[in-house]
């Protein structure tokens, strides 16, 4: 069966996994089913790989992976191949925004993901790709989006209605992928891009076929070509059926 795109780049949470972080068995069947046609299947993730290598090894895919929103590539299974850091004077004045606001925070460093509740001084001499500040107050984060979008030289994201994602400014899913599709030999339009929140217009805006999950965020279904179903009801599986193999 002919394959319609060569590369399915798909988002993790509120996208592949379903809401207990779990991915289904007829998923998985689909994923593999592509692969096995020679469809590249990769991650394109706010997640690090603290997180995400677990279903990376449960899915057994050989391919590439965009993890923290573009900011940590990697080739295939243990071959890095680029990560773009943080300044480390931005993240002091990150973690400093957060503290004073007394909102709280996490970030993904090479060593690990760690939250407010782990962040010590040694934390200033580890290298970060990504920050993220959160708050139930939407005005409150809307005042932090502002204030951070004046610097110039983050890019800001959200991957929930409350938090922000920060990375270097250009840092996306869609640079993270157009850096596989070069790897790999591809083009944006031959790429298939799932997602679920704001992390992922650029992403499906970019590629051949952008499709939002039935349970995407209003935005994000208004920008997208087509709409599956449901994180819980096979949306992945289904999209790759119908769009990929142009089956019912």
């Amino acid at each position: 069966m002919t394959a319609k795109y060569k590369l399915i780049a798909t988002d993790l949470d509120g996208t592949l996994l379903t809401d207990d972080k779990t991915i289904t068995d007829e998923t998985k069947r689909w994923l593999r089913y592509a692969a096995e046609q020679g469809v590249a299947v990769i991650f394109s993730t706010g997640r690090g790989m603290q997180t995400a290598e677990a279903y990376w090894r449960e899915l057994e895919l050989r391919s590439p992976m965009v993890l923290l929103n573009g900011a940590e590539i990697w080739s295939g299974p243990g071959k890095l191949h680029k990560r773009i850091f943080l300044p480390r004077e931005t993240v002091r004045r990150l973690h400093g925004i957060a503290v004073a606001r007394g909102e709280w925070y996490w970030g993904y460093s090479v060593e690990s993901l760690t939250n407010h509740e782990g962040w010590t001084p040694e934390m200033f001499d580890r290298d970060w790709m990504k920050f993220g500040i959160g708050c139930a107050d939407l005005q409150r984060l809307e005042e932090i989006r502002q204030d951070l979008e004046g610097w110039g030289t983050l890019e800001i994201t959200r991957s929930a209605l409350t938090n922000l994602e920060i990375s270097v400014k250009g840092v996306t899913k869609e640079s993270g992928v157009r850096e596989v599709c070069s790897l790999l030999g591809f083009g944006m339009p031959d790429v298939i891009a799932l997602g679920d929140h704001h992390n992922d217009i650029r992403l499906l805006q970019a590629a051949g076929l952008g499709v939002a999950m039935g349970n995407a965020d209003p935005r994000v279904k208004s920008i997208a070509d087509a709409v599956t179903s449901t994180n819980n009801e096979e949306g992945v599986a289904r999209a790759i059926r119908k769009y990929v193999f142009g089956l019912e």
